[in-house]
């Protein structure tokens, strides 16, 4: 059984897997090699489907399969806009966690994309399984599930981060103005205002293939990734002041913000303290978004002086990690992100899990070893777009 919340893996104590699990533990190295090996086959696909049902980064980026022995690539023309520029810009990593390449490509050609390796190797006593401890054996396979997921989200947000500090759109005179991120009006504080300019944003950007309108009135937006300081000024809404103009539409004072959202507004924000869903947007709670975090951290080197707008335009400064935070925002009704996973020709598997046979007899130890093959890239920047705070 699969708990993809906490990450857990749990083999049900029926007759059947704890024979096999005391068969691991035999002393005919045949028979224990082939009981390791039957139970890789069968809790492979299990940690497999951990991984990719589980609410990180990393499966934010739409799957494409292909054979193990291929050699993958993609059509760009079927990805861009027919009226875009003869060249345009492709981000993808030639390593596990390097840095991200921006690779210019003609928009009719076939995009060859590196793949690499993510893999894990745990080991536990022979002496748990002879004792039928299929809770240790359960979490030996948690663990393994929990180092490739950690090495996939390490290598997503450097992708991720990358192409979003550089993404820019628009042929406006204001060259900030074309940034795919920019400002909230005060520094550390997000309001209404910001988030519905950070939609219309994305809504500019975010044009059909054809170059217009895309059809089923898309936000533009479908989910927003932010840190845990931002969901708790979201909840703040429900008692803080709202507006930012005063009811004639001159220049806001002290006194003519004081005004709050409207009751409905307030109670469902009272109502819903773990806050998935505003606006019609998913929230995506990240502890490793924030003032000094991990992502914020990658975001503020991959910017490396760019100078990005407030929402009104104007004021342009450089991203600084130690005092501002970054909130992203994505488009995943557009196939812009793009997660290149090889699947065995022989078990339809994306994670192939088998024993380990580093170990010898006198180390009574019984391991396992997996591994997947992937590449990741970022299409189309117009999917992504960003507010500082």
């Amino acid at each position: 059984t699969k708990d993809y919340n906490i990450m857990k893996i749990t083999l049900n104590r029926t007759p059947e897997q704890l024979e096999l699990i005391k068969a691991m533990a035999s002393k005919n190295r045949d028979t224990a090699y082939s009981a390791q090996v039957a139970l890789a086959e069968f809790i492979g696909p299990v940690v497999s489907e951990v991984i990719n049902n589980a609410p990180t980064i990393s499966n934010l980026f739409t799957p494409l399969q292909y054979n193990a022995d291929d050699n993958p690539s993609l059509p760009l023309d079927l990805y861009y806009n027919i009226f875009d520029e003869d060249y345009i810009q492709v981000w993808s990593q030639s390593v596990a966690g390097g840095l991200p390449t921006n690779m210019v490509q003609p928009t009719a050609s076939e995009l060859k994309f590196t793949t690499y390796t993510l893999d894990s190797a745990v080991a536990f006593d022979r002496k748990y399984a002879s004792r039928s401890r299929l809770d240790v054996i359960g979490k030996t396979f948690t663990r393994v599930a929990q180092e490739v997921l950690l090495k996939q989200e390490r290598t997503s947000s450097n992708l991720l981060m990358t192409a979003l500090a550089e993404a820019k759109n628009g042929k406006a005179q204001e060259v900030g103005d074309n940034m795919n991120v920019f400002r909230t009006n005060t520094a550390d504080i997000l309001v209404l205002d910001d988030l519905n300019k950070l939609i219309t944003k994305a809504k500019r950007v975010n044009a059909s293939w054809s170059g217009g309108t895309p059809t089923g009135a898309r936000h533009g937006i479908t989910d927003l990734i932010v840190s845990p300081e931002v969901v708790e000024q979201i909840r703040a809404i429900a008692y803080n002041p709202m507006n930012t103009k005063a009811a004639t539409g001159i220049t806001p004072t002290a006194a003519t913000t004081a005004i709050p959202a409207t009751d409905a507004i307030r109670n469902e924000v009272w109502k819903s303290s773990g806050i998935t869903e505003f606006f019609g947007i998913n929230i995506m709670e990240v502890l490793e978004l924030g003032k000094g975090k991990r992502y914020n951290d990658v975001f503020n080197t991959v910017a490396a002086g760019q100078t990005y707008n407030k929402n009104n335009g104007g004021n342009a400064t450089a991203f600084a990690g130690a005092t501002s935070q970054i909130l992203v925002g994505l488009d995943r009704s557009r196939d812009a992100l793009v997660r290149a996973i090889a699947v065995d020709s022989d078990t339809g598997s994306e994670f192939n899990l088998v024993a380990d046979d580093q170990f010898s007899i006198r180390q009574q130890r019984i391991g396992y070893y997996g591994s997947l093959e992937e590449g990741r890239m970022v299409l189309d920047n117009r999917a992504l777009v960003g507010l500082i705070m």
